[in-house]
């Protein structure tokens, strides 16, 4: 399996951003990120990318695994909530403008695919709502959405847009939506299962199609989001 260090200076951070990358830049991009608190080689070191190794070697996906701000954003305690989702929001514009854009253009398609487990799955599920046109495929592994504990009872126009659980509540063009494939995966000994069924609900009040995989003996955990995440790909 090809595999790929990716290093650049960004302006939508004002520094330099991580990123590797499995395989040759064919098939779907997928786009897998950490969970809490993860750098960029997190879901190599922690066997994720060798659990879906085979969709890779054969060229269905290549995957790009990029770093995380969470530790300058949401967990970020020294300065204001307003300051943590603006940091938030300058991550997001990373992986918009420049991680999206260069999947995009080494496999020659139009949207990518998105993926993570726990927190890599808010990641994942708050680009894919807040940027449809961008994106193909979500896959959720025990994600939790909600993310507004992380801002000390402080809340705006800006968590507000960034908190799926509250903006798809009040969404009146679910249609935007249609052309997703998406999962939301959990189990019944996963500490975030609440977070995961709240979401299923909201997308099946709206309307928005997903299929719903919970799990039996399946916690919060690497050994089962390894046994998850190559079903999901399966499914594509």
């Amino acid at each position: 399996m090809n595999e790929r260090y990716i290093r650049w200076w960004t302006p939508h951070l004002s520094r330099d951003f991580e990123m590797l990358v499995f395989g040759e830049g064919r098939g779907i991009p997928l786009v897998l990120f950490p969970t809490s608190l993860g750098r960029y080689w997190q879901n190599k070191e922690f066997g994720l990318i060798n659990a879906v190794r085979w969709f890779v070697d054969v060229g269905k996906f290549t995957i790009y695994c990029p770093d995380s701000v969470d530790q300058e954003s949401f967990y970020n305690k020294s300065i204001h909530p307003a300051d943590r989702m603006r940091t938030h929001q300058g991550y997001e514009n990373v992986i918009v403008h420049d991680v999206f854009d260069f999947a995009r253009r080494e496999c020659s398609c139009h949207r990518v695919a998105v993926g993570g487990a726990s927190l890599g799955a808010y990641h994942a599920a708050n680009l894919a709502f807040r940027h449809p046109d961008a994106v193909n495929y979500l896959f959720s592994l025990s994600g939790a959405f909600d993310i507004r504990p992380f801002f000390d009872g402080y809340y705006d126009d800006n968590i507000y847009f960034n908190n799926p659980p509250d903006y798809l509540s009040n969404c009146n063009d679910p249609w935007k939506y249609n052309h997703l494939g998406i999962v939301i995966g959990t189990g019944e000994w996963d500490v975030t299962r609440d977070e995961s069924l709240r979401l299923s609900g909201i997308l099946n009040n709206k309307g928005i199609r997903h299929r719903w995989d919970d799990r039996r003996w399946c916690g919060h955990d690497w050994h089962w989001w390894h046994e998850m995440l190559p079903y999901y790909l399966s499914l594509v």
